[in-house]
């Protein structure tokens, strides 16, 4: 088994991101190279540590997935902690506790999310040396100041937003756009702003529906004849209809403009990482490394004013990272006449 190197596995469960082959990479390269360690990939999540469906990767498996979208591991969503039906008599965290003593590990590396960075943190409790990454689109994980996956998003959605101008201007439309981001404006704030967005409704911010109404007309009325409104999923909304369909039918019954929605969805989540992306996930893959080598465990890799640190995992679990209402991008799209619905 090679006891005489620490072995270490690593996962990746949640929502797929551009830039999680970066991390793995990180992780890995400066594992074996560096600390002469053992990798342990475990497929599809929390459930391979379920199932023992786990290989040893060598150095080799790690070149060429920088550039790579989603995960060469797989992911899920499976969270042992909680229970689901048909699943009553499955004891899931005494099995990977089982199966982590059984692969000889001395770590385990969990990239992923809020809910992967509350498992990681549970089955720190549970014993086991554990080391997380934060990595996600909506760049919502509390601890740190940014996660991986974010940049590339934004990316995405603002060359959306930017194709909807072209249209929206031939047909003089109004053109709501909506972007992921769970409970939080991330994505939809840096996009907006970027893109050119002339409303940015956030689930931060309270919006009312009379103001942004009368912000259109008023663009309309001063030669404006089309519009764009970019709206975060997580807005209040009637849950029944997506965040763009009640918003777009809204402002066209209340304007008469003729209006039109667009839902990015998963586009937002796929393809190759930003180069902003990859480093960032290279960084953090890197430091996980370190910590496991310093024995620096029940930790999540974060950063901090451009500085790589870590905090603790039990500090992390159950918050979010919500967009400050006096965030300077807020400030600076109200001093140019961005509508933020209020």
């Amino acid at each position: 088994m090679g006891k005489d190197k620490k072995r270490v596995g690593i996962l990746t469960a949640g929502g797929d991101c551009p830039g999680i082959n970066a991390a793995i990479r990180g992780v890995g390269k400066t594992a074996i190279v560096k600390y002469g360690m053992e990798i342990v990939g475990i497929s599809n999540g929390f459930s391979g540590l379920v199932d023992m469906d786990v290989n040893l990767m060598e150095e080799k498996a790690l070149s060429g997935i920088i550039t790579v979208g989603g995960t060469i591991l797989g992911t899920s969503r499976l969270k042992p902690f909680k229970r689901s039906a048909g699943e009553e008599d499955a004891d899931m965290p005494k099995i990977i506790k089982e199966n982590y003593e059984k692969l000889g590990l001395d770590a385990i590396v969990c990239i992923g999310g809020n809910g992967t960075q509350k498992t990681a943190n549970l089955l720190s409790k549970e014993g086991l040396n554990v080391v997380g990454i934060p990595k996600t689109i909506d760049n919502d994980v509390w601890g740190t100041d940014v996660t991986f996956g974010f940049d590339s998003a934004v990316g995405i959605a603002t060359d959306a937003i930017d194709r909807l101008h072209t249209t929206a201007n031939s047909h003089k439309r109004v053109m709501v756009i909506e972007l992921m981001g769970h409970h939080t404006g991330w994505i939809s704030l840096y996009s907006g702003i970027a893109a050119g967005g002339d409303v940015i409704l956030l689930p931060e911010l309270e919006y009312d529906l009379d103001h942004v109404a009368e912000c259109l007309m008023a663009r309309n009325r001063v030669g404006k004849p089309y519009s764009i409104v970019v709206v975060a999923e997580g807005i209040e909304h009637p849950k029944k209809k997506s965040a763009a369909s009640y918003i777009g039918k809204k402002i066209q019954k209340m304007t008469g403009l003729e209006t039109r929605e667009t839902i990015l969805g998963y586009i937002q989540r796929g393809g190759s990482p930003s180069a902003q992306d990859r480093i960032l996930a290279t960084r953090y893959g890197a430091h996980a490394a370190d910590l496991i080598h310093r024995g620096e465990f029940g930790t999540m890799v974060s950063i901090k004013n451009d500085t790589i640190t870590s905090v603790p995992l039990e500090e992390v679990g159950g918050k979010l990272r919500l967009v400050n209402p006096d965030h300077y991008l807020i400030q600076q799209g109200r001093s140019m006449g961005v509508c933020f619905g209020t």
